[in-house]
């Protein structure tokens, strides 16, 4: 197949909108659409997660809120949405003592008291918030007595065992210290444009690492951890992951218009790699403006690569692992070079759209500031989303306009969260649009090749099983993935781990690899379904 036929083949699958016919009814409020300050441009991100046990990820949305010069009073909140089932979503927010009526960014959940039910993490501009899942539908705001209040701007914060016992930690990324009246726009250009001020030249904020002491509360282990010699550096989005595949979680910080962060756990201690490992900057030696991340094992050779959103006029870059501690910037190669320099890239994520065993990518894009759209510079404020299509772990093909997302309204899109919230076996996408509604992206068409799902039970405290590593073989070819508590920019996937299997119709063999290190195999599954996967002494949570 020519490159060109290849481009404008059918890649199987459509993205259809359907968050108005769900119930999933907001707007994004972030300021004022004049974006004057760089605290109303970067927009929130959504959670996936299943808070009443029922099975079904619900959905978490932040939202911002006006500026405080607007005169007009706070209306807009935090929302939750409760997963019905078929399809449908009903507003639970204040029923279950959500209404935030604060500066919300971003989110991750996590059962932090080994209870057995997830709690939720909120970043905010401004003191950030822990709700305790009250087991009867309803929250608990305890940020402030469980020690991990964290007032600076934050944006993206993740949870893993990062110390192996057994109970899991806390990693949040803060982005720069501002008020509103040190971050008036002051004159900035960009490209010819007068825009606002920042991140450049505002004070950065400093990441915390809090280690969770066993009883649901923290204490800030930054500096003990190794993490308190690093410097300040406008941090957006955050993931765990064991990259090099020694048991335990590392984790990567993107981090915006400076170098990324890359931390390799030494027993709860981090060594920070960026430079030495090449994620640090581009193949050519230029630091970017990080947003959005995701690990991925785009090749299925084992070992997790990484993908890390840009800004505009800049592409998104893609580094594959080398195995050796390294990553190679292969973006050119791989054909995500040229298609990305136009667009500002945000929430992302490696996932088989079309269930053929490969894993894709799919990025949300957005412009911050909307004077871009007074002269032609080479990007617009309104962008639209993007797919590209994995081809055999070797190159990706962009599918957007074939996967019908150009069949939406462009905007200035942000955080992007993945699941397969209705169960059908392939991947939907919900993103945010700042200043705007939402889009709930039901995957139609990925269903129709064969896939396999699985739900893990850890052992108490971490009964999500956090950090567990799952491992398939089938008809000769190998695909793994962990199961994690944040990441994207600002958000949070489904927990439920989805691989596609093309045609098979059944898995050979699955290795669990559980958060401790034990391992466990399961044989001869059949596909189609969700697998229920229980660690050895695995217990239910609390009713």
């Amino acid at each position: 197949m020519s490159g060109a036929a290849a481009a404008d083949a059918d890649p199987g699958i459509r993205f259809v909108d359907v968050a108005a016919t769900s119930g999933i009814r907001m707007t994004n409020v972030c300021g004022e659409r004049s974006k004057d300050y760089v605290v109303e441009s970067i927009g929130t991100g959504a959670c996936w997660f299943d808070y009443d046990r029922d099975g079904d990820p619900d959905l978490f949305v932040p939202n911002g809120a006006r500026r405080p010069d607007a005169g007009v009073p706070k209306k807009s909140s935090d929302a939750l949405f409760r997963n019905e089932g078929e399809g449908r979503f009903v507003d639970v927010t204040e029923a279950a003592g959500l209404v935030n009526h604060e500066w919300s960014i971003g989110c991750a959940a996590a059962d932090v008291d080994g209870d057995g039910w997830i709690d939720l993490y909120v970043t905010q501009f401004g003191a950030n918030r822990l709700y305790r899942n009250s087991k009867n539908g309803r929250f608990e705001e305890v940020a402030a007595r469980s020690g991990v209040a964290n007032a600076h701007m934050s944006a993206g914060a993740a949870f893993a065992d990062a110390d192996g016992d057994g109970d899991l930690d806390l990693y949040v990324a803060n982005y720069v210290e501002i008020d509103w009246f040190t971050a008036r726009k002051r004159g900035c250009t960009f490209r010819g444009l007068k825009v606002y001020c920042g991140p450049l030249g505002l004070e950065a904020g400093p990441d915390a690492f809090y280690r969770n002491r066993g009883n649901g509360t923290f204490e800030d282990a930054t500096k003990d951890a190794g993490l308190g010699r690093l410097r300040a550096l406008y941090g957006l989005g955050v993931v765990w992951g064991d990259i090099d595949n020694d048991g335990d979680p590392d984790l990567i910080v993107a981090n915006d218009s400076v170098p990324n962060y890359m931390m390799i756990n030494e027993g709860g201690k981090f060594m920070e790699v960026g430079t030495e490992s090449g994620v640090a900057f581009s193949s050519d030696g230029f630091e970017q403006a990080g947003m959005g991340l995701d690990l991925g094992d785009y090749d299925n050779d084992g070992w997790f690569d990484l993908f890390i959103t840009n800004f505009s006029h800049d592409y998104a870059t893609l580094y594959h692992n080398l195995h050796d501690g390294t990553f190679e910037d292969v973006t050119l190669r791989a054909g995500l070079g040229e298609p990305t320099l136009r667009t500002l890239g945000w929430g992302t994520r490696f996932a088989d759209f079309d269930n053929d065993g490969w894993r894709d990518l799919f990025l949300a894009n957005g412009h911050v500031f909307p004077e871009t759209d007074q002269n032609d510079i080479g990007t617009s404020y309104s962008q639209w989303n993007q797919l590209f299509m994995n081809q055999g772990g070797r190159r990706f093909v962009e599918r957007t306009e074939q996967a019908g997302l150009k069949a939406l309204e462009p905007r200035s899109w942000r955080g992007a969260a993945f699941a397969d919230y209705d169960s059908d076996g392939d991947t939907d996408v919900f993103v945010v649009a700042i200043d705007g509604a939402p889009a709930l992206l039901r995957n139609e068409g990925g269903e129709k090749s064969s896939w396999i799902g699985f739900v893990l039970e850890g052992r108490p405290p971490n009964r999500q099983a956090i950090g567990a590593r799952v491992t398939l073989f089938h008809g000769g070819r190998r695909q793994m993935d962990e199961v994690r508590a944040g990441g994207s920019y600002a958000s949070q996937n489904d927990q439920r781990l989805l691989f596609g299997l093309g045609a098979a119709t059944r898995v050979d063999r699955v290795e669990v690899r559980w958060p401790l290190g034990e391992r466990q195999i399961l044989t001869n599954l059949a596909a189609r379904r969700y697998h229920r996967v229980e660690e050895r002494g695995a217990e239910k949570g609390d009713e």
